[in-house]
C-alpha cells in the first residue's frame, strides 16, 4: 500500500467547481468512511476549505483514477504519490500552497480534518504516522521561517480589498454572515482597521452574540439580515449554508432605502454565500474568493524567498522520519 493524495484547489479550478465538491467540516469523517468502503482503500482523510478539496488514502495506484472521477475527472484534478504526496501534504498544512502564502486557518483545518477521520475509525498506521509527523513539521515551519509575516488569512486580505474600496474602514458599516473562525478573523482585521459598525448574523443567534460581543459589535438574528442590509456598506459572506444565501430580489428589495448607495459584497465562502447575479444591480460590487488571489499574490511575492527555506526544511525533516507508504 502506498500514500496517494488527490484534490482540486484554487489553481486548478474555479470556485464554481470548488464548490461543487466542498464537504461540510461536521461532514468530513462520514465522507472519509464513505470513501474507504467506496474504493476499497484501507484507510482515508478528506481536506475541505474554501480553496481546496483533497483526498488522501494508503492504497494501490489504481485508486487514483476513482477518485479523480469522485472529484469531476482529471480535468481539474491533480495527484501526488509516495514521499511527492507527503511533501505536498506539508506545503499545505504549512501555508505554502494557500492563496494567501503562510495563512494561518488551514493548519487547523488540516488537523480537523485528520481528527474527524481518525474518530470515524478509517486511519491507521500509514496516515496517522503521516499526519503526527505533517504537525510537526508545519509547526517548525511556521516558528522557524518568515513566511507568516504580513496578511496571512483570507479574512484579512477581505479586508483589504474593503478598505481599497472605500480608502479607509472608519466610516463604514459592516456586516458578517456567519460566526466561525474565519469570520471571527475577518471580525478582527475590521476592527483593527476602525470599522465604525459591525453586525454580525449567523444561524445560532448564541454565537453570533459571542462574536459580536468580543468586537463590540451587534449580534443579529439570521432571519433579520435584511433589514441591515439597508444601512451597511460591505458585507461578507462567511457561512457554511451548502446554497447560496443572499439573492439579487433581496438586494433590489432596499436599493430605495439604501438611496441607491454603493454596496460591496465580499463572497469568502465555498460554497458561495452570494448568487453572482447580485453583480448585475447597477450600484453592488460583488468579489468572490477568487477575486482575492489578485491580493494575494502582492504578500507572496513579498515572501517568495522563504519558500525555498520551507521547502528544504520540509524535505530534510521528512527524509528523516522514514516513514510507512513513501
Amino acid at each position: 500500500m502506498e500514500l496517494i493524495c488527490v484534490g482540486l484547489n484554487h489553481r486548478t479550478a474555479p470556485v464554481e467547481v470548488r464548490e461543487l465538491f466542498a464537504v461540510a467540516p461536521s461532514k468530513l469523517g462520514e465522507a472519509a468512511t464513505e470513501l474507504r468502503d467506496k474504493i476499497g482503500v484501507e484507510e482515508a482523510v478528506v481536506i475541505s476549505t474554501c480553496n481546496r478539496t483533497e483526498i488522501y488514502v494508503s492504497g494501490d495506484a489504481g485508486a487514483v483514477r476513482q477518485l479523480e472521477e469522485l472529484l469531476g475527472g482529471a480535468e481539474h484534478c491533480y495527484h501526488r504519490t509516495r514521499m511527492d504526496a507527503a511533501v505536498h501534504l506539508c506545503r499545505v498544512a504549512s501555508g505554502l500552497d494557500s492563496m494567501v502564502l503562510g495563512e494561518t486557518e488551514i493548519f487547523g483545518q488540516v488537523k480537523d480534518a485528520y481528527q474527524a477521520a481518525l474518530q470515524a475509525g478509517v486511519t491507521r498506521g500509514v496516515l496517522n504516522r503521516l499526519f503526527q509527523k505533517v504537525f510537526s513539521i508545519g509547526k517548525k515551519v511556521r516558528t522557524e521561517t518568515g513566511i507568516q509575516e504580513g496578511a496571512t488569512s483570507i479574512g484579512n486580505v477581505a479586508v483589504d480589498l474593503a478598505e481599497k474600496i472605500f480608502g479607509h474602514l472608519k466610516d463604514s458599516e459592516v456586516m458578517i454572515l456567519g460566526a466561525g473562525e474565519m469570520s471571527r478573523v475577518t471580525a478582527q482585521s475590521l476592527q483593527s482597521r476602525g470599522a465604525r459598525s459591525i453586525f454580525v448574523a449567523n444561524r445560532s443567534y448564541d454565537r453570533a452574540l459571542d462574536l459580536a460581543q468580543q468586537m463590540n459589535g451587534h449580534a443579529v438574528r439570521f432571519d433579520d439580515w435584511q433589514l441591515v442590509l439597508a444601512q451597511v456598506d460591505v458585507v461578507i459572506g462567511s457561512t457554511g449554508a451548502p446554497h447560496t444565501i443572499v439573492h439579487k430580489a433581496e438586494v433590489e428589495a432596499v436599493r430605495r432605502k439604501r438611496k441607491f448607495r454603493p454596496l460591496f459584497f465580499i463572497d469568502i465562502a465555498v460554497p458561495r454565500d452570494i448568487d453572482p447575479a447580485v453583480a448585475e444591480i447597477e450600484e453592488v460590487y460583488l468579489y468572490d474568493i477568487d477575486t482575492l488571489e489578485q491580493i494575494a499574490s502582492e504578500a507572496r511575492v513579498r515572501r517568495a524567498k522563504q519558500i525555498e527555506v520551507c521547502e528544504a526544511m520540509i524535505r530534510e525533516e521528512l527524509d528523516k522520519a522514514k516513514l510507512p507508504g513513501l
